[in-house]
């Protein structure tokens, strides 16, 4: 038996919702003594109560983020709505958020739509922004590939980061017109330049396999870096695995289990599988078999099937785990069933040997057979071997040559 895990899977992430809360100079300043404040906040709520579009946005805020009142997000929609009626942007973008989020509103995706339509119309770029989201998802309207573009357009052409993205994906992944590294690079670059991560993830990787530009790993890794730095945990990663390989940077175990640790602290199963692989093979860090038991089934339950196969494998050798061939079968089928080929090899010796139930050379055979048609050399050699010994189907010499010759055909 043998393990074949996989060193890290490289994300192009589409970024979230996002609408900046843009602040006036009504707003109350945290350098302010807290006299001021109080003066500033009753000022703005006698604006507000009189009328003023630009204080009603600004209350709306105060109350949004919990600034100098209690934060409420039913009365922040409400002096949003005031001020969105009378046709303020930013309280149109803000009301259209509330609505998107459920925040103090019942959600409701049309309404989020014809405020951040009014927005937008208005050449708001956040609204424009989420507008384009809500095309490009399917959110309260049909999904739209090329009307996403269009208002994703128009944001990044005022400079909106997200935008820059989200075009930046749309011509990275071909929605919503031709497949375009070139214009993706370009899109990301000016993101990233303004400390989008999601874009100096996506930039990162595109110098990493050179998509639309050189491929140059030094480069992809001061992308990745500065997104890491961030907080980005794809960036951590894949940073993370440019250590571990010596990509761009100088190969360093201790480093790249760094980068590993901080995304795997954030969930990423990627890194919680690669941090795992480090514990177990005493790379960088001391090998402890109960640490790296202890990420893959972090990874494994989130249904990383690379970690479900190690972890199975850890049951099925008793390494770190106590060994426990019931417990190991069950992350073998849960990684097989994803059509992990090294899990359906392991599953299919399993029925092989009896080993965790009766023995079954037939579900052997299964396993065996959809593991050497994505070309696992093991599970071509043990089909072969099946034909050739007549276990689960009848002997048949023209097969077990076709899966030996196979095998070494690698």
């Amino acid at each position: 038996m043998f393990l074949v895990t996989e060193q890290g899977h490289q994300i192009r992430l589409q970024t979230p919702l996002f609408a900046c809360l843009f602040v006036f100079t009504l707003l109350v300043s945290p350098a302010m003594s807290e006299e001021t404040k109080q003066a500033h906040e009753a000022v703005i709520n006698i604006l507000a109560d009189q009328g003023n579009a630009t204080a009603q946005t600004n209350l709306g805020l105060m109350y949004d983020k919990g600034d100098g009142v209690p934060q409420n997000y039913t009365m922040a929609a409400k002096w949003y709505r005031r001020a969105a009626e009378q046709g303020n942007a930013t309280a149109q973008t803000n009301l259209g958020l509330m609505y998107d989020k459920g925040d103090g509103v019942p959600q409701n995706y049309l309404k989020a739509f014809k405020w951040f339509r009014n927005a937008a119309d208005q050449g708001n770029a956040t609204a424009q922004t989420n507008l384009g989201l809500m095309y490009d998802k399917g959110d309260g309207v049909p999904q739209n590939y090329k009307v996403a573009a269009k208002w994703y357009r128009r944001a990044a052409e005022q400079g909106n980061a997200t935008a820059q993205t989200n075009l930046g994906l749309m011509y990275d992944n071909g929605n919503g017109f031709q497949q375009d590294y070139n214009l993706a690079a370009k899109w990301y670059r000016r993101a990233a330049e303004q400390g989008n991560t999601t874009a100096q993830t996506n930039l990162a990787l595109m110098y990493d396999k050179g998509d639309g530009v050189p491929q140059d790993y030094t480069v992809a890794a001061k992308w990745y870096r500065r997104a890491a730095e961030q907080g980005n945990a794809t960036a951590q990663t894949n940073l993370g695995l440019m250590y571990d390989k010596g990509d761009g940077v100088p190969q360093d175990y201790t480093v790249a289990a760094k980068w590993y640790r901080r995304a795997a602290e954030q969930g990423n199963t990627t890194a919680q599988t690669n941090l795992a692989l480090m514990y177990s093979q005493g790379d960088g860090v001391p090998q402890d078999y109960r640490v790296a038991a202890k990420w893959y089934r972090k990874a494994a339950e989130q249904g990383n099937a690379t970690a479900q196969t190690n972890l199975a494998l850890m049951y099925d050798k008793g390494k770190g785990v106590p060994q426990d061939y019931k417990v190991a079968v069950k992350w073998y089928r849960r990684a097989a069933e994803q059509d992990n080929a090294t899990a359906q090899t392991n599953l299919g010796l399993m029925y092989d040997n009896g080993n965790g139930f009766q023995q079954d050379y037939k579900l052997a055979l299964k396993w065996f057979r959809k593991a050497a048609e994505q070309g696992n050399a093991i599970a071509q050699v043990n089909l072969g071997l099946m034909y050739n010994n007549g276990k689960g189907v009848p002997k048949d010499n023209k097969e077990t040559f076709k899966w030996f010759r196979k095998a070494t055909e690698k």
